[in-house]
């Protein structure tokens, strides 16, 4: 019998002197108490060091995956005919089997026989001393990790769903901010709140005028269009607001600061997500847009949770708490959940609203699945689906 050992530095093959000794499982450990008394039980046949960190780490990947790199076919191929092989992994021996024909074991004797090879492994294997054997595994575990990060899908969602959270976090302090700006600044120039309804035109525009006797001799052309600039020019002269300080415009002109540098990045953050969602999930963003396919995505955990989940549970996501509440008192249950913010949905019909969220429901689960699970790296699909919705949608508006 021979055994496949996996090292940091190559495979090994190692020949079973006595496989008589394997029949008493728990007194072998005791057969590798010293170098010696290991030497008698097996002795190295064979081994095929890797040539560099890349060939260790793609032979490593692919037995993580129980799969056989080119390299180790040769090897065993050159050694192991006709012979019975004993192994770790029984995916990997099935593996073996199926493409080299050669017979393989794995039971408890192997399992503790793997455990005595790997306490004398410096010992058994000529030229591999213990200070060469740590660098090699700790530079192999550091590649190791960096590919599995590299290549993880689920790093990239973490990355979208880190994004949206960002995103609605953001959205919120900058919600808080502009209204806090508009009740502050609101003691000074009460009028100005009904002239200009954006929090981010009102915030630079108070940063701009400070005190509103200022409004009448300022040129707000870049911020506000004309007619909106005259009524705000003269509600300023007649503005029935109280006087502020300097020390209060100062504090306040801060917090407009606060504001627009909030609103820039908020900016830069929804681009870098829109970016990563066309990449990661062409398909689902093509159907229902950046946001609400990004926050189904951190609502199921991964795209590839979420590519498990059927239409039906993907049409009500995010209205769990709604659902069990109808469930309980026997009430209907929700026919949306987050998917509702979806565009094709806000412009239909209140009638039409569960048909529609039923339909791209159905089409985004399809879609999720093949960004999760399929090859291509387009939105061919999410757009040809997205299309049968509207023309759907259309086709049930005049049927009303």
């Amino acid at each position: 019998m021979l055994v496949l050992f996996e090292t940091p530095a190559g495979f090994a093959i190692f020949k079973v002197l006595d496989e008589g000794k394997l029949s008493k499982v728990e007194d072998l450990w005791k057969e590798f108490a010293s170098p010696d008394s290991a030497r008698k039980v097996v002795k190295l046949k064979a081994f095929n060091k890797f040539e560099n960190t890349s060939e260790a780490l793609s032979a490593a990947t692919l037995l993580i995956d129980s799969k056989l790199s080119k390299g180790l076919r040769k090897f065993l191929r050159a050694h192991c005919e006709g012979e019975t092989l004993a192994i770790a992994d029984t995916k990997l021996g099935n593996a073996i089997k199926e493409k080299l024909q050669i017979d393989c074991v794995h039971n408890n004797a192997v399992m503790e026989l793997m455990r005595g090879v790997r306490s004398q492994l410096t010992e058994l294997i000529s030229g591999l001393g213990g200070q060469d054997l740590a660098p090699m595994s700790l530079g192999l575990s550091h590649s190791l990790s960096r590919y599995k990060l590299k290549f993880s899908p689920d790093k990239v969602d973490t990355m979208i769903i880190q994004a949206i959270g960002l995103l609605d976090d953001l959205d919120k302090e900058l919600n808080t901010y502009a209204m806090r700006v508009r009740e502050w600044y609101g003691w000074h120039f009460p009028e100005l709140a009904k002239i200009v309804q954006d929090n981010i035109v009102y915030a630079k525009a108070v940063k701009l005028m400070g005190d509103r006797v200022n409004a009448v001799d300022l040129d707000f052309s870049e911020i506000l269009p004309e007619e909106i600039e005259a009524e705000l020019k003269e509600a300023a002269v007649i503005s029935m607001g109280t006087e502020v300080s300097d020390l209060d415009l100062l504090n306040i002109k801060e917090l407009c600061d606060q504001v627009l540098s909030l609103s820039e990045y908020r900016a830069q953050l929804y681009d870098y997500l829109k970016n990563r969602m066309n990449t990661i999930a062409p398909n689902l963003t093509a159907l229902v847009g950046e946001l609400v396919g990004a926050r189904l995505i951190a609502h199921g955990g991964s795209l590839l949770n979420l590519a498990k989940q059927p239409g039906s549970t993907v049409q009500i996501l995010g209205a769990e708490k709604a659902l069990f509440r109808a469930l309980k008192t026997k009430h209907a249950t929700p026919k949306y959940g987050l998917i509702y913010h979806a565009s094709l949905i806000g412009q239909a019909a209140p009638k039409l609203k569960g048909k529609i969220s039923r339909s791209l429901a159905a089409k985004t689960a399809l879609a999720i699945r093949y960004d999760a699970l399929g090859d291509g790296q387009d939105n061919s699909m999410g757009l040809e689906n997205r299309a049968k919705v509207i023309y759907l949608w259309k086709s049930l508006s005049l049927s009303l």
